[in-house]
C-alpha cells in the first residue's frame, strides 16, 4: 500500500509540524502532542478540551480556534492520547472558569480522562467530562462497553463550544453538551477498510462486493455484511436505523461524514438519498453538512449522523466558528 508518509514512526508528529505550519492561529506543541488556540486562556470563558487517537482527521485537532474546542490531544493512530497530554492541554486553556472534557466512548479514552481528569482538579481546576456514545449500529465493540462515540462528537463539540464562547458557565455547557449528545444518532457503512501506517495493510478484511454496516471508526464490525448495495438502498438501511432509535420530534441537523477516502462526488449522491428519506419519514431539516470530518484513515464509506435541535441548540450551531475545519459566521 502506497503511502505518503516518511516513516511509521513519526507519522503524527510529521502531521502536527505541517498542521503548525499551516495554522499559525495554533500553538502546536509536537513534543507534548497538544494543540491549542493561540489565544488561550480566553479571560471569563469555559475552555473545552478533546482528544483521541489519529486518524480521524480533522477530529479533533482541526476543530480547535474560537466558537469550538479551546484544545485538542492527539494520540497515535487509533490510540488514546495520555492523561498527562489532557492535563497539560486543560492547564494552557483554563481561564479560571472550568474546563470541559468532551471524551468520545472507547475504553482507553474514557479511562485516561477519567485519570487526567482527577489529576487536573489536584491542580485546583474545576472539571467537568461529558461522554459521547451516539453511534446506533452496536451495543458493545471491540473498543467499548456501550455504544461508541463516532460522527455526533462534531455536534456537541461545536455547540458547547459555542454556549463557552458565549460566556455560559461550565454547568450550563456541561448540559448543553449533554443534551446534544442525547438527541443525536450516527450509523456508519465500510466500502472498504482504512490502512494504518505502522501495519501498511487494511485494518480488516472486507472482500470485494461486499460492504458492512454499522462500520465503527476503527474498523470495529458492525450488524452485518452485506453484497454491495446501492446508495439508495446504504441510506434507507442508514437512516432508517438512526430515525428508529432517535424518533425525532424536532428538526434535525444532518451530517454526512465521509470515512476518508470517499470523494465528495459520492457524498453528495449520498447525501440526496439521506434527504429523500427524511423527507418521506416526515422529518425536517434544520442545516445539513457534507464532508470528511471524522475520518478512519483511508476507508471508502460514509456515515450519517442526525441531531435533533430545539431553538437554541440551532442558535448555537449557527453561531460563528473558526477552525482549521470548520467555519462559519466570522
Amino acid at each position: 500500500m502506497k503511502m505518503l508518509i516518511n516513516v511509521p514512526e513519526t507519522v503524527v508528529a510529521d502531521a502536527l509540524r505541517g498542521m503548525a505550519a499551516a495554522h499559525p492561529e495554533l500553538i502546536v506543541d509536537v513534543e507534548n502532542r497538544v494543540i491549542v488556540r493561540r489565544d488561550a486562556p480566553v479571560p471569563g470563558q469555559v475552555a473545552i478540551v478533546s482528544g483521541g487517537g489519529s486518524g480521524h482527521e480533522p477530529l479533533h485537532g482541526g476543530f480547535v480556534g474560537p466558537g469550538m474546542l479551546s484544545a485538542a490531544c492527539p494520540g497515535e493512530v487509533f490510540t488514546s492520547p495520555v492523561p498527562d497530554q489532557m492535563v497539560r492541554a486543560a492547564a494552557a486553556v483554563d481561564s479560571g472558569a472550568g474546563v470541559l472534557l468532551i471524551v468520545k466512548n472507547y475504553t482507553g479514552d474514557v479511562l485516561n480522562f477519567d485519570m487526567a481528569a482527577e489529576l487536573a482538579e489536584d491542580e485546583g481546576i474545576q472539571v467537568a467530562k461529558v461522554l459521547v456514545n451516539e453511534d446506533v449500529a452496536v451495543t458493545d465493540s471491540l473498543y467499548t462497553a456501550g455504544r461508541r462515540g463516532t460522527g455526533g462528537t462534531l455536534f456537541v463539540e461545536k455547540i458547547a463550544g459555542a454556549a463557552a464562547d458565549e460566556g455560559q458557565p461550565l454547568e450550563r455547557v456541561e448540559a448543553l453538551a449533554r443534551q446534544v449528545n442525547e438527541n443525536c444518532r450516527s450509523f456508519g457503512v465500510a466500502l472498504s477498510a482504512g490502512t494504518t501506517p505502522a501495519k501498511g495493510t487494511p485494518t480488516f478484511d472486507l472482500p470485494p462486493g461486499e460492504l458492512e454496516l454499522g462500520i465503527g471508526i476503527h474498523g470495529e464490525p458492525g450488524r452485518e455484511r452485506r453484497p454491495m448495495m446501492t446508495s439508495r438502498e446504504i441510506a434507507d438501511f442508514s437512516v432508517n436505523a438512526v430515525l428508529d432509535d432517535l424518533q425525532p420530534r424536532n428538526p434535525v441537523l444532518v451530517l454526512v461524514n465521509g470515512m476518508g477516502g470517499t470523494p465528495l462526488l459520492e457524498l453528495y449522491g449520498y447525501n440526496a438519498e439521506v434527504q429523500r428519506v427524511l423527507a418521506e419519514r416526515g422529518v425536517p431539516v434544520a442545516r445539513t453538512l457534507v464532508g470528511n470530518y471524522v475520518t478512519s484513515l483511508d476507508m471508502a464509506g460514509a456515515s450519517v449522523s442526525l441531531c435533533q435541535v430545539d431553538e437554541e441548540l440551532l442558535r448555537l450551531w449557527d453561531a460563528p466558528v473558526s477552525t482549521a475545519a470548520l467555519r462559519w459566521g466570522r
